[in-house]
């Protein structure tokens, strides 16, 4: 398990992956099922793994998100990185990152507080949480006007962040003031394409970015690491024609809840069994909506598997 300082190049050395965690019918983690799904990201060669909004960690307290973390670190394998998320809010994101601090874990992200902050507010919230840390914090940028660039990009310089999810969503990702002006100040080395496949290609190529995080790649890892040594490669010909592959999948998660059509995508296509999603969420429960959510994880997973056999058939 990844422990040392994080660096540019741990960031572009896996998709990120941002995985739902599987539940028993109790609501504990079921280590089990969370072994298998990690067993399928690394089979498919992601090896970090970033748990927030996907495993729902904006509702776990924090005696529980150290339950949660003791039960997911044995299930690593080295060179496996873990990133985990505190928060939302700054009181308990505090005891959190105290918490944090007993275990060997090199940063973790802070869930953005959409109600009550201001963007002075959270710069200097982040850099508190980063002091009490002792070790430096992901920001997860998310909406506009949460945080001003010019006091991110100071807190990056000082040491108090380490990388920063940018996730605002724009009709046309090419089109980006807000990441234009933060990669003008910080650079594009820190900065995470925080959307996954969708907007990745135009992030890398109309801002530099070289990092990305992705929640459909719980289904299709194979393919989603493709997209990344494509793009690393300045194949970009690879890259859009195998992101064309996972627009049914995110069509479907805007088209309903990102979060909850995720988590029920890895169970239908047979990777690992999701069981409850959480407090102040629920699972899919439509059928017409699972009936026409299944064939497309099934379709996604065929796809990656007869990727891997490729790819192993290559190598022999």
């Amino acid at each position: 398990m990844k422990t040392s300082p994080v660096k540019p190049a741990d960031l572009r050395g896996s998709v990120l992956a941002v995985p739902p965690m599987p539940r028993l019918p109790s609501g504990s983690i079921n280590t089990q099922a969370n072994a298998l799904l990690l067993e399928h990201l690394r089979a498919g060669q992601v090896t970090t793994f970033m748990y927030g909004g996907n495993a729902n960690f904006y509702n776990l307290g924090v005696a529980e998100l150290g339950r949660v973390l003791d039960a997911l670190a044995p299930l690593l394998a080295d060179g496996d990185w873990l990133i985990p998320s505190v928060g939302a809010d700054f009181g308990k994101a505090a005891e959190q990152v105290a918490l944090l601090r007993e275990r060997a874990f090199p940063t973790a992200m802070v869930l953005p507080l959409r109600f009550p902050a201001s963007p002075a507010g959270v710069a200097r919230g982040l850099g508190k949480l980063a002091s009490i840390y002792g070790k430096p914090v992901i920001a997860y940028v998310k909406d506009e006007g949460y945080i001003d660039n010019a006091d991110l990009a100071v807190l990056v310089q000082e040491g108090s962040v380490c990388a920063v999810k940018y996730a605002i969503v724009r009709p046309d990702p090419r089109h980006d003031p807000v990441l234009a002006d933060l990669v003008q100040r910080m650079g594009p080395d820190l900065i995470i394409s925080g959307i996954g496949e969708r907007p990745v290609i135009d992030h890398f190529r109309s801002f530099g970015l070289r990092a990305f995080t992705s929640g459909s790649t719980c289904v299709a890892p194979a393919l989603s690491n493709r997209i990344r040594e494509a793009l690393h490669a300045g194949d970009d010909a690879t890259a859009r024609a195998t992101r064309e592959l996972f627009l049914p999948l995110e069509d479907a998660r805007d088209a309903t809840s990102p979060i909850r059509i995720l988590h029920a995508a890895v169970d239908l296509a047979g990777i690992a069994p999701t069981g409850p999603i959480g407090e102040f969420l629920s699972v899919i429960d439509d059928e017409a909506v699972l009936d026409k959510l299944r064939p497309i994880a099934m379709d996604l997973l065929a796809r990656n598997e007869a990727a891997l056999t490729r790819k192993r058939a290559a190598a022999l």
